[in-house]
């Protein structure tokens, strides 16, 4: 199966769209008007996804006019909506790339962020950059040390820790 440039952006207007719709019904609910005290919480991601609704609306259209054109009169090489837009090849990188951000995502929400960030750049500088395993596990405990630092010492913003936190007592 080959994704065609057409198919991707009707794909891309729907999800930008129903973002917009998501982020309008959000702002409701925070108030999109204005108060005494100038505009309520809602009043600027409310007109953020007005135009973001927009945008998607000229981009369906847009890429529904050039599909009825190119059915109609040759397409020019450069431009062809008919166009494979990812092939297959392409694919399968975006999938693991995807696959190993999900990952790192249920990581951070079981293990914590910091083991997590350490496995995902463990796993991604053995796999994609071409390290050994422990050079990539050594990078990604030297990064998650580093965000540690950084948020927990410096800033003294608690990140989530996950079962660590209870087995190191802290907090």
């Amino acid at each position: 199966m080959t994704v065609r440039r057409y198919h991707a952006e009707i794909g891309t207007a729907l999800v930008t769209g129903g973002l917009g719709v998501a982020a309008i019904i959000g702002a409701a609910e925070l108030g999109v008007g204005w108060s005494d005290h100038g505009p309520q919480a809602g009043y600027f991601p409310f007109w953020v996804a007005i135009v973001l609704i927009g945008a998607s609306l000229w981009n369906l259209t847009g890429a529904v006019m050039a599909h009825r054109r190119a059915a109609r009169i040759p397409a020019d090489p450069l431009d062809d909506p008919e166009d494979p837009f990812l092939p297959m090849a392409n694919l399968r990188r975006i999938a693991v790339f995807l696959g190993a951000m999900t990952a790192f995502v249920l990581g951070t929400l079981t293990l914590g962020i910091y083991v997590a960030a350490t496995l995902y750049i463990g796993w991604s500088a053995w796999k994609q950059g071409g390290f050994r395993l422990w050079v990539g596990l050594a990078l990604g405990a030297i990064f998650a040390v580093t965000l540690y630092a950084i948020f927990e010492m410096i800033f003294q913003i608690p990140l989530l820790k996950g079962p660590l936190e209870p087995l190191l007592g802290i907090y």
